[in-house]
């Protein structure tokens, strides 16, 4: 029976650890080809925020997965040895999560301040400019 349990873990970290590769490859991809389209269309650097925030939210998602199947490899009894390994391993990939995650968070930030900065710039939309409230 715990053969049997080995085996069907065995197939699910695999599955998993598929999954996350797709994930991580389809958002390459992706970024790639948007990457790509925004240089052909616009220079400037800041048109390349959104395609980084893109990439790093799927490489988030990938190491999610590739985290996961570390979980299940713990599931099945391992030795200490593999444990410590799985556990430095989980480490290492939930860092890169985090620090990943927070460059996320700051270059939202960052486009969000200079969407304001922006629309500061160009004032009140045409139209509404002397108009006040009557009440």
């Amino acid at each position: 029976m715990e053969e049997l349990l080995v085996d069907v873990v065995n197939v699910l970290v695999v599955l998993v650890e598929a999954c996350a590769a797709a994930v991580i490859i389809i958002g390459a991809v992706w970024a790639f080809a948007l990457f790509v389209w925004v240089g052909i269309r616009r220079r400037d650097a800041g048109a390349f925020v959104p395609v980084r925030l893109m990439l790093g939210r799927f490489l988030v998602l990938g190491l999610e997965f590739q985290l996961a199947s570390d979980v299940l490899r713990t599931a099945v009894a391992p030795s200490f040895r593999e444990l410590g390994q799985l556990a430095a391993v989980a480490a290492i990939r939930t860092a890169l999560n985090y620090f990943l995650s927070k460059e996320i968070a700051e270059e939202r930030r960052q486009v969000a301040e200079e969407g304001e900065d922006d629309r500061r710039e160009a004032g009140p939309p045409s139209g509404t400019a002397g108009r006040g409230r009557t009440s």
